[in-house]
């Protein structure tokens, strides 16, 4: 079986921008850069505010409860973005397939960027697959890309955080 992984990046990015809200178009310019994004126009306060857009329609995504409510928003936040997908090879970075008009500026291509990359994750993994961390005190969204798909922490660190709470619970007991 194949993942593809254009839905595993997008849905990593839009955690990872969700979890930590960037404060400026520079930050948000510099974070999607280092995410691998290739970035073809100056990055404006107008694209600051379509990616906060995009983050809150994410979001409620995440948090929806069951998967016909998951399944309408990502409809919702799809038909808004809806483009039909184009080969293209921008930059020299070889030929792939983008799910957006040519020429959009950022805020717009992450819109679109994670109403599409969340749909294919969510499809192929499973639409239980993108949700908050266990840990009470964590609020933390992630999208499970564990071979299993059973991961129910957004780190190693709360993971064991929740398993020392609970040792320390049953040592309590005894």
């Amino acid at each position: 079986m194949m993942l593809n992984p254009y839905g595993e990046d997008a849905v990593n990015l839009a955690a990872d921008l969700a979890n930590r809200r960037p404060e400026s178009a520079t930050e948000l310019a510099d974070r999607c850069r280092a995410a691998g994004l290739v970035l073809e126009r100056r990055v404006t306060p107008e694209d600051l505010g379509r990616a906060r857009a995009a983050l809150d329609a994410w979001e409620g995504i995440v948090d929806a409860h069951g998967e016909q409510e998951r399944a309408d928003l990502l409809n919702r936040m799809l038909a808004e973005a809806a483009a039909y997908p184009r080969l293209t090879s921008h930059l020299g970075t070889g030929w792939h397939l983008h799910y957006r008009d040519a020429e959009q500026p950022l805020g717009s291509v992450l819109f679109t960027l994670f109403a599409v990359g969340t749909a294919l994750h969510l499809t192929g993994r499973g639409m239980h697959r993108l949700r908050r961390c266990e840990v009470t005190e964590c609020h933390t969204a992630f999208a499970d890309t564990s071979r299993t798909g059973r991961q129910r922490y957004c780190s190693h660190r709360c993971a064991n955080r929740d398993a020392v709470r609970r040792h320390r619970a049953r040592a309590a007991r005894i």
